[in-house]
């Protein structure tokens, strides 16, 4: 299994934040989304870091394992 390091950069006025919420859309979400289009597999992410509603992100990291 390999460790994957992402960069991530963000707009977050249209997101709840960071991390999953049941009153909204998270960039967590969209992101593992995004993931699972492109690699046909589910990845959980883990962000090292989280962020409120509509707060951006310049250089926010998270990893994966796959």
């Amino acid at each position: 299994m390999h460790n994957y390091l992402v960069k991530i950069e963000y707009d977050g006025k249209k997101f709840v934040g960071w991390q999953y919420q049941k009153n909204g859309n998270s960039i967590q979400d969209q992101i593992e989304k995004v993931f699972k289009k492109i690699l046909k597999l589910k990845i959980k992410l883990v962000g090292a870091g989280r962020t409120d509603k509509g707060v951006h992100a310049f250089g926010q990291y998270a990893n994966f394992k796959l």
